[in-house]
């Protein structure tokens, strides 16, 4: 396969079958879809419903080492490895986020994979898709719409307006929304008061969506989700509102899972999307759970490196859900081991074997994790055509010092055939049936020693810092039953420690805890820390300047 040619024209040029064809692969019947065109569709809650006695497939977790700006390719893994087991006659699925339209406008463009590993329609999934983050922003603005409402027209549940949680959300990058006073003008306009706006993938809308298994289920998460305190210092929730019941119908027809298809015609459930740094950074629990009824192998990742999405994945996802992986599959890139061995990105063309193996410390550090949870590695290695036989081996020989196998994948260039044989070398980690997997801590332990842990096991931090005002929120949580929620660490997926410059696998730093917040609805505590925002800012120039519409109505810029 030639692969002078960019994303989109490769895209552009798929050979997509109808996705009722896409489905009858995995005995889906045409009753049980809803589609969207030709090459979309949803399939139905019910349906899925009717397959809960089948057996679940093998569950592979993919993840990645910190990312850099030299780019580490974990979703082109993803597809090129799901193809690759489709070649190898595995049935398999692929399991993705929904990509965030705030980053595509933003820092980089679409994220639907790349080269010959991709998954199509390639601008619809980036650009609007089926409307599931459209229907998750409107519930979550809903619900703050009947709060102010709730406060406006006498206020009977006595809500101190200053201590109303729930903020409205956006799914674009807006930094100027972070923080907000409502209500100005006339009194006809409500009570002013200080608020602000979370980029809809950090709304814990999207965290309860990603976690419910069913309707039902999602109406009760929904509920639970805390909002404001009371004067008397009690927690009101969304069902205090009564505004769960509306939410749930706006919500109804987002909750059933997508069906797509790579360019290999493969099947893929596109599905959900809370960011890694700032959430839990896994695509839908019904979407993972829905693959392993219909397929032998399901292929899934988590967000952003392992430290931040491997262990959320493993930490909040599997514990909710009741997953147990069964291997995890970690990619590398030389250019990314060079940075992280000390070389400034202009010079990452240049041949250095030396860099590729001082690097390797983050590589090392991400596999300590991982087996901190009982389960079994390889690390994929994504190939360019820049990297040297010398730095390869350098990076096998240290994956073989530290009991891992590293195989190399062309999957950008090749499709599922450059991927075979990381396919073929995953299968028979997963048949060695060595998966063990356990959560990092307990749920019994308190909310501050689950961060501890997790900043000193995974972080490798020597301390943690949080004010007293901090403290004292954790301990009400504490006392008001919260203390068994696990916890998801917001900070920046660039580093180890909460400074995005430091590469590398730093060590005994402090993680400083900046806030918290309460997700009752979705399960767990959200701790943010160092600098890192829930609503991201746009760069200097933006992805957005490049997009356009050509003479002949396609979208260009976008990839």
């Amino acid at each position: 396969m030639s692969h002078s040619k960019s994303d989109i024209e490769i895209a552009r040029a798929a050979n997509m079958q109808p996705i009722t064809d896409i489905a009858a692969k995995l005995d889906i019947p045409p009753h049980a879809l809803t589609p969207y065109g030709n090459d979309k569709a949803k399939i139905s809650l019910p349906w899925i419903a009717e397959q809960e006695q089948l057996p679940d497939g093998k569950l592979i977790l993919v993840t990645a080492i910190s990312p850099t700006a030299a780019g580490e390719g974990k979703t082109t893994t993803l597809i090129g490895l799901g193809d690759g087991l489709n070649r190898i006659g595995k049935k398999t699925m692929m399991c993705l986020r929904e990509p965030s339209l705030g980053p595509c406008f933003g820092m980089k463009g679409g994220a639907a994979g790349g080269g010959y590993a991709q998954v199509v329609p390639m601008e619809e999934i980036n650009l609007h898709f089926t409307g599931d983050f459209h229907a998750i922003g409107a519930a979550n603005n809903l619900l703050a719409a009947m709060i102010d409402n709730h406060v406006y027209w006498g206020n009977e549940l006595d809500i101190d307006s200053r201590k109303i949680s729930w903020r409205r959300g956006l799914d674009m990058n807006d930094r100027s929304l972070r923080e907000v006073v409502t209500s100005l003008g006339s009194p006809v306009n409500g009570y002013p008061r200080q608020g602000g706006f979370d980029i809809t993938v950090a709304s814990e809308v999207m965290a309860v969506f990603c976690l419910a298994d069913s309707l039902s289920d999602l109406q009760g998460r929904l509920g639970e989700m805390v909002v404001a305190e009371t004067r008397s210092g009690n927690l009101l929730r969304a069902k205090d509102i009564k505004a769960d019941g509306p939410m749930t119908v706006l919500l109804k027809d987002a909750l059933a899972p997508n069906l797509v298809q790579t360019l290999e015609n493969n099947p893929v459930l596109i599905h959900g999307g809370p960011f890694a740094n700032i959430a839990h950074g896994c695509n839908s629990a019904i979407a993972t759970k829905t693959a392993l009824k219909l397929a032998d192998y399901v292929v899934t990742e988590a967000g952003f490196g392992a430290d931040l999405g491997a262990e959320k994945f493993l930490d909040i996802k599997c514990r909710k859900a009741g997953l147990k992986p069964d291997a995890v599959v970690l990619v590398a890139t030389i250019k990314a081991l060079k940075m992280h061995g000390g070389v400034d990105k202009n010079h990452l063309k240049t041949p250095n074997a030396q860099a590729v193996h001082k690097g390797c410390s983050n590589l090392q550090r991400h596999l300590e994790n991982i087996r901190k949870f009982g389960l079994p590695i390889i690390v994929a290695i994504n190939r360019f055509s820049a990297d040297t036989d010398e730095e390869l081996q350098a990076l096998k020989e240290f994956c073989h010092e530290h009991g891992v196998d590293a195989i190399e994948a062309n999957h950008w260039a090749q499709g599922g055939a450059g991927a075979e044989e990381l396919a073929q070398k995953t299968v028979e980690l997963i048949e060695r049936d060595q998966a063990n997997y356990q959560p990092l801590y307990q749920d019994e332990i308190s909310l501050p020693t689950k961060i501890e842990t997790i900043a000193k096991e995974i972080y490798r931090a020597g301390s943690v810092s949080m004010d007293a005002r901090t403290k004292k929120q954790l301990d009400s949580w504490q006392d008001a039953g919260f203390g068994s929620l696990p916890v998801c660490i917001a900070k920046t997926q660039y580093s180890f420690s909460t400074d995005p410059g430091r590469f590398g696998a730093p060590d005994d730093h402090d993680l400083t805890v900046r806030e918290v917040r309460l997700c009752a609805g979705a399960g767990f505590v959200v701790a943010i820390c160092g600098a890192v925002m829930t609503m991201p800012g746009l760069p200097r120039v933006p992805a957005a300047e490049s997009i356009h519409i050509n003479e002949q109505g396609l979208v260009e810029g976008l990839f």
